[in-house]
């Protein structure tokens, strides 16, 4: 979020073409790349994430050094010098206000807190546009003698809540479920040790633990899941999520963050779960009536989200700066 602006800015001024629109996300420091460059046109934000909502490690060394609120001040000045800003879902764009606002409150003097209404008059949803129609090339059919395949496609990091998920599989495990399970997923530093536990505890269930080397084998492994418990502590949109509904695995949903928005809860409700009891309880109840299960299909949910549909919004929204 530091040096980026600036290599931006030496990218731009070797451009041949002047822009029509900038559309930067949540990840450039927006007011110093508008300080290397004379802009002629507008600049619109779109924020994947903010990091004021977002939950930092324990172990995070910028937590400690409290270079997490830097990065917060980066969010706020460039939501505050973009033409308009952009949010990947309702959820998101009201939990970065009420993070804005803690944000400002802290600081002893100069808060200017009418900033918070000046960024909502110029802000709004614009749901994610994903390529899911890519993973119809390798679309394969579940057997019906397979046992049930639960599916874990997030990165192996502490905001997805791995602990929970596999706390959940393993006493599945121990009250005699029969299930296989498929980790993927990528992490980037050191394994977190439910991941290393898990390995050994649930091993007799294990048909893929690791990263897998490429998209028509990442494919192939959604095609074949039948369950996806999601037991995130965070999420601004969820689009490893929307790729495997999009295969036809049927998500187990926590009753919060931005789910029921999308995966719309009133429509759907035994998609969702209360609590960590209620997760094991419809867990059990999913492999033990595989075969109901696999005549569910909400596959239409996602494809509302495909670029095919998105793309008309897109130009639509973006054509009004």
């Amino acid at each position: 979020m530091h040096g980026g602006a600036i290599t931006l800015a030496k990218r731009y001024h070797n451009l041949n073409f002047n822009p029509d629109l900038i559309l930067v996300t949540d990840m450039l420091n927006l007011p110093v790349f508008q300080s290397l460059v004379k802009l002629e046109c507008p600049v619109a934000i779109y924020f994947h994430e903010n990091q004021f909502t977002y939950p930092w490690s324990p172990n995070d060394a910028d937590v400690e050094l409290q270079r997490d609120k830097h990065y917060g001040f980066i969010n706020y000045s460039s939501a505050l010098s973009a033409d308009h800003v952009y949010f990947n879902s309702k959820f998101h764009l009201d939990s970065f206000f009420t993070g804005l606002e803690d944000f400002l409150r802290q600081f002893p003097d100069y808060r200017e807190i009418q900033n918070i209404d000046k960024i909502g008059e110029k802000s709004s949803v614009l749901y994610l546009g994903m390529d899911l129609k890519k993973f119809d090339e390798f679309k394969i059919e579940k057997s019906e003698n397979d046992l049930p395949l639960i599916l874990w496609n997030h990165r192996w990091e502490h905001d997805k809540n791995p602990e929970t998920f596999f706390d959940a599989l393993i006493q599945l495990s121990q009250m005699g479920g029969k299930f296989n399970l498929a980790v993927l997923g990528e992490e980037f530093k050191e394994e977190l040790p439910c991941f290393t536990h898990a390995r050994k505890q649930l091993q007799k269930h294990i048909v893929q633990f690791g990263y897998t080397d490429s998209f028509e084998e990442y494919t192939k492994w959604l095609w074949k899941a039948d369950i996806l418990p999601v037991t995130s502590n965070q999420d601004f949109f969820g689009g490893s999520i929307m790729e495997a509904v999009y295969c036809k695995t049927i998500p187990l949903l926590p009753r919060q963050l931005t789910y029921p928005e999308l995966f719309q809860l009133n429509d759907n409700p035994q998609l969702f779960y209360e609590n960590e009891s209620d997760l094991l309880k419809k867990l059990t109840s999913s492999i033990d009536d595989n075969s109901k299960l696999r005549q569910q299909n909400h596959q239409s949910i996602t494809t509302e989200y495909d670029w095919s549909n998105m793309v008309k919004v897109y130009d639509r929204e973006l054509m009004k700066l």
